[in-house]
């Protein structure tokens, strides 16, 4: 099973695409995004990216510290906008994949007169 198999949707597909191609391009072409003629460049591609992700995933404070971490001078050798998908994705696979994990049996059947233990809280209402 693939890295991108987990990801049922197609938004959260496309934006770990997008994500890696433009840290990919960040990374790849930083000589061209250094303080200078072509720094505009570099701000056009992290809003163009901010703009799909918002779109793709909906907003998220992960983007925030990603798009604060473009105005720190080398901070474009980190891939923040894959880590932001990662943190954002991790968070909604683990929010929906439980109900499907959740199997149809009681996983540790008990023998009859056997005790359960609880965990600490109140009492569940008595099985009949």
């Amino acid at each position: 099973m693939s890295f991108l198999e987990h990801f049922k949707d197609p938004e959260q597909r496309i934006a770990w695409a997008v994500a890696i191609a433009a840290d990919a391009l960040q990374i790849a072409a930083f000589p061209l995004f250094v303080e200078g003629a072509l720094s505009p460049a570099d701000s056009i591609l992290d809003l163009a990216v901010a703009y799909v992700m918002i779109r793709l995933l909906g907003w998220h404070w992960a983007f925030l510290p990603t798009a604060a971490a473009k105005l720190i001078p080398g901070a474009d050798l980190f891939p923040t906008w894959t880590t932001a998908v990662w943190f954002v994705t991790r968070q909604q696979v683990s929010d929906g994949s439980n109900d499907n994990l959740t199997p149809d049996y009681e996983p540790n059947p008990r023998s009859p007169g056997e005790v359960e233990i609880l965990p600490p809280g109140p009492a569940p209402e008595p099985r009949r």
